[in-house]
């Protein structure tokens, strides 16, 4: 046996055999931080399923359902109203090909009469109610309502003006951070670092490596909610096999959230194999008391 091996095989096999037992037992090295707040069931696009995307009359029958959670999207208008919109670009919702930002707040046209529902392909939601809404609006009507408020594009503007809404109605530990885009989510920390981060996709496949290569429990996590979405939902587009495969590992079964309409979840949803067979990874994470996870599904039962 060479000196290097003679070396190298014992300190493979020390940090193999630390790395399973604080996987096992986390709290050895963190201590476990009790949630603000529980998510059982949240409502993406304000209850997008049921009813229009995004409105009040949407969200209002989210919160008759006993969401937990509001998922919603925000954008900038041209006189600096913060609305929630997914899209910076109208057309889809009301059929006006102009973007948010190009447009006071009382100039925005109204959503269309019916809109496809974005995971549902060939389902539509029709509502009364075709107005877009502030999210002041919605900070006044759900004043303790946990949400999570999804920066879209990379708009510095924008984040500041949702953290001095968010400051403003003494909301830091129940509006949560959320976006794609590792660059956005620092500049979120940054104008309110008090408000709870959620992972980014960059975040969330390396959280997924350092558990494979054994380094998870000794890396610090900041942020406290995982949104993924299940493989039923990604199986609808064209993804490439690979991406499938990734994304259904990362859904991970510590805790199920759904998009409306759910009353019933379909029998043949079930938690993805990958982390619920092994145990470890989402006993360490519950353990060390950082993450929360919703895992976004839809019910086709419409």
């Amino acid at each position: 046996m060479s000196l290097s091996l003679y070396y190298a095989l014992p300190a493979l096999g020390s940090y193999a055999m630390l790395s399973i037992f604080f996987l096992r037992w986390p709290h050895l090295l963190h201590t476990p931080r009790a949630p603000t707040f529980r998510v059982r069931l949240a409502a993406h696009r304000g209850g997008s399923g049921e009813l229009l995307e995004s409105t009040m009359e949407a969200m209002e029958n989210s919160m008759a359902q006993h969401s937990d959670l509001l998922e919603l999207d925000c954008q900038l208008t041209r006189d600096k109203v913060v609305v929630v919109s997914h899209d910076e670009n109208l057309y889809r919702q009301s059929g006006l090909n102009r973007d948010v930002g190009s447009l006071d707040f009382e100039d925005l046209p109204l959503y269309k009469e019916e809109l496809e529902v974005y995971f549902s392909p060939g389902h539509f939601a029709h509502g009364s109610d075709r107005r877009m809404v502030r999210l002041e609006d919605l900070f006044q009507r759900f004043p303790r309502t946990p949400m999570s408020v999804e920066i879209k594009g990379n708009n510095e503007e924008l984040i500041c003006e949702i953290a001095d809404l968010v400051r403003r109605y003494d909301r830091n530990e129940i509006t949560i951070w959320a976006s794609e885009s590792r660059s956005v989510m620092k500049k979120c920390k940054a104008a309110n670092p008090e408000m709870p981060l959620s992972f980014t996709i960059s975040r969330g496949f390396w959280v997924l490596l350092s558990y494979y290569l054994g380094l998870l429990p000794f890396i610090p996590i900041p942020e406290k909610f995982f949104f993924c979405f299940l493989p039923n939902i990604i199986n609808r587009y064209q993804c490439g096999a690979d991406l499938r495969k990734m994304l259904h590992c990362l859904g991970s079964p510590w805790r199920r959230a759904r998009i409306f309409p759910a009353p019933q979840l379909p029998s043949e949803i079930t938690p993805p194999r990958s982390f619920k067979d092994s145990g470890s990874y989402p006993a360490f994470m519950n353990t060390k008391g950082t993450v929360n996870t919703l895992k976004f599904c839809a019910n086709v039962e419409f």
